[in-house]
């Protein structure tokens, strides 16, 4: 089974550099200026550049959503490479079900890594 979900970037350059370099995925594909693929761990997010800030920015941000929800397997590992490398992310908050941080990309989507309770 795999899924798509798609980003809209109103810079993709800034999008692909965050994606690749500061999150280190890898790109999956590109078709021409305005649309790419990232790999993440087998599966691939599309990005597509768009004239306007994607509307559901803030309305996923005043309601504490997501954009994309990723599972990792060590949340404290993760958290300490992407803390130092580069990107703004928030403290481990543990949650009912887990525990889980934010990272925010260039544009404002929000995106949340998480590990689940083992129990």
């Amino acid at each position: 089974m795999s899924y798509i979900t798609q980003l809209r970037t109103t810079d993709l350059e800034q999008a692909l550099n965050f994606y690749t370099n500061t999150l280190g995925y890898k790109t999956a594909f590109r078709y021409e200026d305005f649309y790419a693929g990232i790999d993440i761990d087998g599966q691939v997010l599309h990005l597509k550049l768009v004239d306007e800030t994607d509307p559901s920015i803030e309305f996923v941000t005043q309601g504490d959503h997501f954009h994309l929800y990723i599972e990792v397997a060590n949340l404290a590992a993760r958290h300490e490479d992407l803390d130092g490398g580069g990107a703004h992310v928030s403290v481990i908050k543990a949650q009912p079900w887990g525990r889980e941080f934010v990272v925010i990309d260039p544009e404002g989507h929000r995106i949340y890594y998480a590990e689940k309770d083992s129990g």
